[in-house]
């Protein structure tokens, strides 16, 4: 057994590693708090934006047929896919940079004909370190998402796409579903998908003038639509990292907090030990004198 000293030692590196826990506990629930603000106050934008195009699809079903087209003509061994991987710039957050990284490295890696965009030092780091080639322009971090990059992004894949650089673009992030439940995805960005841009009843632009024409301002807006999925996106990781973050400070916290109550225990038994020791051998020399003296 370790003598009470040795074990003091230990219950005061425990205690502050359970304040830096604490800490980064709490400063991911605040980002996490800010993080849901600037999604939900962006989120009406962005649905008006998805509205515009279901309203002039409905005036013009033709108009955009470059972003919808799914090139068939190309055979599936000879199509380029690009994959936006969002990950996070340091780990401890428990599995949440992992489980992205499983998906990217299930579809993306497949063809080496693949594009790979990183979004977070961590992800970045670890495709360099397995020499998995990635562009190297495209370099972001995933702390304080903001739509500047969102559209700076979005814009790089959508002129890839409309070159024939790329065929297919996706998106693997990590969604978060509530507050305790997320879980990393894949999504389709480029080609769009008409059914997937809602319908609508009643028609306000029937009365509009396009210019320069219909498709120009289509074309105008769907990197904006694609630009705010994006965004959605790296909010949604965001949120997602430090949910994990804080859960795994948490459960640190509470692990340290139940060895504390171990060692505490330990140490009163070293303690007793200790003293019963030292008044064992007070009364064995106590003892040891008596019977000198007769």
């Amino acid at each position: 057994m370790a003598n009470s000293r040795e074990i003091q030692a230990r219950m005061k590196s425990i205690k502050d590693t359970m304040k830096i826990t604490n800490a980064m506990c709490m400063i991911s629930s605040s980002k996490l708090q800010k993080a849901r603000r600037d999604l939900k106050n962006t989120e009406p934008y962005f649905y008006a934006i998805q509205d515009a195009l279901a309203k002039i699809l409905d005036l013009s079903p033709e108009t955009g047929n470059e972003f919808f087209d799914e090139r068939k003509e190309i055979p599936k061994q000879e199509r380029k896919q690009g994959y936006i991987v969002v990950t996070a710039d340091k780990g401890m957050a428990g599995a949440y940079n992992h489980n992205v990284i499983k998906i990217a490295e299930k579809e993306a890696l497949s063809d080496n004909k693949n594009m790979l965009f990183v979004v977070g030092q961590v992800g970045r780091r670890y495709f360099e370190k397995k020499n998995i080639p990635v562009d190297i322009d495209f370099k972001y971090t995933a702390q304080n998402p903001n739509m500047n990059r969102a559209r700076v992004i979005s814009e790089k894949i959508v002129d890839l796409y409309k070159r024939h650089e790329l065929d297919e673009v996706y998106i693997v992030y990590t969604r978060m579903v509530n507050s305790v439940t997320f879980g990393a995805e894949i999504t389709q960005l480029l080609p769009l998908k008409r059914h997937e841009i809602a319908d609508v009843k009643e028609n306000y632009y029937q009365q509009c003038v396009f210019e320069p024409n219909i498709d120009a301002v289509f074309e105008h807006i769907v990197p904006n639509y694609v630009a705010g999925f994006v965004y959605g996106a790296l909010v949604e990781s965001y949120c997602s990292e430090h949910n994990a973050r804080m859960m795994a400070m948490q459960t640190a916290t509470d692990a340290a907090k139940d060895m504390l109550k171990q060692l505490d225990i330990q140490y009163n038994r070293a303690r007793q030990a200790a003293i019963t020791q030292e008044i064992t051998e007070v009364v064995a020399g106590s003892k040891a004198q008596k019977n000198k003296a007769e």
